[in-house]
């Protein structure tokens, strides 16, 4: 389910480069520099993936239903991907043509102070808007490096965003260098350059975002850190004897199913063991808040377990 803090990390990046599309296009038609023209569309595909992101909120938080009983959670990572795809495709690679295409057939800068202008402006947006980003990947992964930070993220709304700002910073100083470039020294494909040295770096931001995306995409396991306090929180209950499987899967950014097998006492009874797993299980979502689904499998001692299939009667604890 969406945090309010995961939207306004979108509202930010969505308000910044919709402003900044319109003003690099105009910029771009006035002045004539590829650079400009890769730059506006690298805004305008952003903007389009905040939409897309808005909307994969919204779906992803429509309540469970019997055909999808585990909830919609998943489908924002869908969204994401398609995000991925948009920069891949439509940022990516509409950049590289637009740069061969000037490299083959330079044409002169017009006018270029209008570009140094719309240049630093967009980077001065793009800058708040990373910090929004940035300050609510922090506040989810705390002491964590950036790039760690980035691949403990189940948020895509926050990683993506996070990913096409930085993106779009990076871009934006390869566009100053090509247009100062050209500029100064009169050669016109220096520009162009600079649109294919930005297409290759919104390739590569696609490719990392489609491999996260992906990861969650095909249920990806819940962090270390949540896992270790998962089983700290079992190692403490003096009714369990073994613990022998703890699975997990992310259904959405804070919505964590686990699949237990523990061994309890022998002395238990199976209404003790009933009781013991609802207690696990609140115990559980109140250490971890993002578990939301926890299911229990009594599994009989080691010494006397017997061949597959003859497992007792599961028990749930949602």
């Amino acid at each position: 389910m969406a945090t309010g803090s995961s939207k306004i990390v979108i509202y930010a990046a969505l308000a910044g480069n919709f402003a900044i599309a319109l003003t690099k296009f105009a910029a771009s038609w006035w002045t004539g520099s590829g650079a400009m023209l890769s730059e506006a569309l690298h805004s305008l595909v952003d903007t389009s993936n905040q939409g897309f992101l808005l909307l994969g909120l919204r779906r992803s938080a429509r309540p469970a239903s019997k055909r999808h009983p585990f909830g919609h959670g998943m489908e924002i990572y869908f969204w994401a991907f398609i995000v991925a795809l948009m920069i891949f495709a439509l940022g990516g690679a509409a950049s590289i043509y637009e740069g061969v295409r000037r490299f083959i057939d330079p044409e002169p800068i017009r006018d270029p102070w209008i570009n140094y202008l719309v240049l630093g402006v967009s980077f001065l947006i793009e800058a708040i808007s990373l910090r929004v980003a940035w300050r609510e990947l922090r506040r989810s992964q705390p002491g964590r490096t950036m790039l760690a930070a980035l691949r403990g993220s189940k948020d895509p709304s926050v990683f993506s965003i996070f990913c096409e700002d930085s993106a779009a910073l990076i871009g934006l100083s390869v566009a100053g260098v090509g247009l100062a470039s050209a500029h100064l020294l009169q050669e016109p494909r220096f520009d162009a350059a600079a649109s294919l040295a930005i297409g290759g770096i919104l390739i590569l931001t696609a490719m990392f975002l489609a491999r996260e995306t992906l990861s969650l995409m095909t249920g990806e396991s819940a962090s270390a850190e949540v896992l270790a306090s998962v089983r700290t929180t079992l190692e403490s209950d003096g009714r369990i004897q073994r613990i022998e499987e703890i699975l997990s899967m992310h259904l959405g950014p804070s919505d964590i199913l686990l699949g237990i097998s523990l061994d309890f006492d022998d002395d238990m009874t199976s209404e003790e063991i009933e009781a013991a797993i609802h207690d696990l299980g609140e115990k559980l979502r109140t250490s971890q808040p993002s578990v939301t689904r926890v299911f229990v499998r009594p599994v009989q001692p080691a010494k006397n377990k017997e061949p597959a299939g003859s497992d007792i009667a599961a028990g749930s604890a949602d």
